[in-house]
């Protein structure tokens, strides 16, 4: 009845979780990702407890992944010109227009 239902503690709370079909791993890494942030953001931050510690980590895991869809797309964009300037070369070399 309970089949793909986990039970995750955060900040002294549990929490089931139930993850797609497969996506068992992802979930727990997930946790363990946001728990690692929560102590980074704890060791920066002494006095937050609670919602508000909760609140940082997130935004700050939030900023990073921010962070990299933009240097994702700075690669895509690079690769799209690399790719281009190579059609170009190669157009030419053959003749086509």
């Amino acid at each position: 009845m309970n089949e793909g239902i986990k039970v995750v503690s955060i900040l002294g709370e549990d929490y089931s979780i139930k993850a797609p079909d497969g996506e068992d791993q992802t979930l727990m890494h997930a946790v363990t990702m946001l728990k690692a942030s929560l102590a980074t953001t704890k060791k920066k931050y002494p006095t937050l407890i609670g919602d508000k510690l909760l609140v940082l980590a997130a935004l700050n895991l939030c900023a990073e992944q921010i962070e990299m869809q933009k240097h994702h797309q700075q690669e895509l964009d690079r690769y799209q010109e690399q790719v281009s300037a190579t059609v170009d070369v190669i157009s030419k070399a053959i003749g086509t227009p």
